[in-house]
């Protein structure tokens, strides 16, 4: 599995997510399950499937989440440089085709807030901005066509 990047505040909410998961979810999970039991021939029993079906997604994530944990790789962001655009970084654009300009900040997929303007560094633009300067244009495709965005500034991550 690939290293995952995370800031310390990502770390904590990973783990708190883990720790939900294993529980309060797994047990609730597992509670439906025995309850679906009693309520006779599990070969016909839907209320049982169901809450199996469950139990299975909830350890699914939960391994996910281990996986994860075991390859962080934990980001200091008092060294991250703003020569270039670098996870954590807010660069501030300019849409070429509209003259709008507004920041993105580059974080992990993890640690994605879209309310925040928080984006994934392996999303289309994520992928585009990361490793660009000052004054260079970007391009690339989204669902709503072809792009393009000149960096106007990188700034260092926000404590």
């Amino acid at each position: 599995m690939e290293v995952v990047y995370l800031t310390k505040k990502g770390l904590t909410k990973l783990e708190a997510e883990l720790r939900k998961y294993e529980g309060e979810m797994r047990p609730q999970a597992s509670r439906n399950m025995e309850e679906a039991r009693k309520h006779g021939d599990l070969t016909e029993n839907a209320e049982y499937d169901a809450a199996k079906e469950e139990l299975a997604r909830i350890e699914t994530h939960i391994y996910k989440i281990r996986r994860k944990l075991a390859n962080v790789h934990l980001i200091d962001a008092d060294k991250i440089g703003t020569d270039k655009v670098h996870i954590l970084n807010k660069v501030e654009l300019e849409d070429l085709d509209s003259g709008t300009t507004f920041n993105y900040v580059l974080v992990s997929p993890e640690e994605v807030e879209i309310d925040r303007n928080m984006i994934s560094v392996k999303s289309p633009v994520g992928k585009a901005l990361l490793g660009g300067r000052v004054g260079e244009i970007v391009n690339f495709t989204v669902p709503a066509g072809e792009k393009r965005w000149k960096i106007i500034n990188i700034n260092p991550p926000e404590s």
